[in-house]
């Protein structure tokens, strides 16, 4: 099968960590057999300036992609309805190929709500595709509810975790690998530096856990979309008396990353809004245990004690889950070992066969 892949989010040398899930599919479905070709963005720098180079550029290029290629694609993949799907409908009613649009969380969450055209466009794109993925069941509700998109169009799944990559590991050699002290409690957080990913609320959070284990140490891993906020962040534990019990790593390959999880007492993910949480399930599939908030996907991941659930942009609680999870070794096994069924159910070699059977059933209704 040929597939062309669209999305505003691709990893490069420059930034490895950025859209990596994209690639990890690509890949999956590269290593079943199938050509894949990728018109994607690569570049994760914001500001209006750079905003506009690079998604301009992107656009151009993906048309040119498009139009020289014409009717040789089986099926076009667009990550992020808006403005992903853009081009992947464009390109449907240009020459009738059918597309996919896998849902991500922002597309809807965020993207959708800016306005009346954006709203328009995003209904548009998924009307018109042959298929809608969502990473969680919010999204699924949103899709079906707000945007008449029938249930039998839809489906719920992960993009899956590696766990060729994701696996638990002899924590003494990580301790070593990269000098983590054995005598404290390890908290660890993945993911981009902003608001949205409640970093804010953990910063908060500190000094209720510092409290009950004074060797706490809190380590970030992940790139500062915004350096005035990370600035801000800073200001804030140097006020609080924490700056040095806080590092900040920057952002690390997936391999360097499934280590810190490893080597973690506990991971934590207080996102505001979260479509899925794929990095808590990669979290849970190194064994370690996670505590995350009850929004979007991340309730229903970490539900029926496959993790622990704090409310929302609330620091109090976010701690006295933190506190409970260091503190009773017993229930935190408990968690490790409950959190593996999710783990199995979002497989990525699961997902790829899942992904894999929507674009064949694209075809045949298309009829090619």
């Amino acid at each position: 099968m040929r597939i062309l892949v669209i999305s505003n989010m691709y990893p490069s040398n420059q930034a490895p960590t950025f859209g990596i899930f994209v690639k990890n599919q690509v890949e999956a479905l590269m290593n079943k057999g199938n050509q894949v070709d990728v018109a994607a963005i690569t570049n994760p720098n914001m500001g209006k300036k750079n905003v506009a180079k690079k998604y301009s550029s992107w656009i151009y290029s993906t048309f040119r992609r498009l139009v020289s290629a014409g009717k040789s694609y089986d099926v076009v993949h667009a990550h992020y309805a808006f403005p992903s799907g853009l081009l992947a409908r464009w390109f449907h009613k240009r020459f009738g190929t059918p597309y996919v649009v896998t849902c991500h969380g922002g597309d809807l969450n965020k993207m959708a709500k800016k306005g009346r055209f954006f709203r328009n466009q995003t209904k548009k794109i998924l009307k018109d595709a042959a298929h809608v993925i969502v990473v969680g069941h919010d999204l699924e509700k949103q899709v079906i509810d707000d945007f008449q998109i029938p249930s039998d169009k839809v489906s719920v799944f992960s993009m899956g975790v590696d766990r060729k990559v994701f696996y638990p590991r002899p924590v003494t050699d990580i301790h070593k690998k990269w000098d983590i002290s054995p005598y404290e409690k390890h908290l660890l957080f993945v993911g981009n530096i902003i608001e949205e990913k409640g970093i804010g609320d953990l910063v908060e959070a500190l000094p209720k856990v510092k409290q009950r284990f004074p060797t706490m140490r809190l380590h970030v891993v992940g790139p500062a979309k915004q350096e005035s906020y990370l600035e801000t962040l800073k200001e804030r534990l140097q006020t609080l008396g924490l700056s040095e019990q806080v590092n900040f790593h920057g952002p690390k390959s997936q391999n360097e990353v499934a280590e810190w999880m490893a080597a973690a007492d506990v991971f934590i993910l207080p996102s505001h809004i979260e479509g899925f949480g794929l990095v808590a399930l990669e979290a849970m599939a190194c064994h370690t245990a996670v505590v995350g908030t009850k929004t979007g996907g991340l309730a229903h991941l970490l539900d029926d004690g496959a993790g622990v659930l704090a409310e929302p942009q609330q620091p109090d609680s976010l701690a006295d889950n933190i506190i409970h999870v260091l503190n009773y070794d017993d229930e935190r096994k408990q968690v490790v070992e409950k959190a593996q069924e999710k783990v199995d159910e979002n497989d990525a070699d699961k997902m790829t066969d899942k992904v894999l059977a929507i674009y064949e059933d694209a075809q045949q209704r298309n009829g090619k």
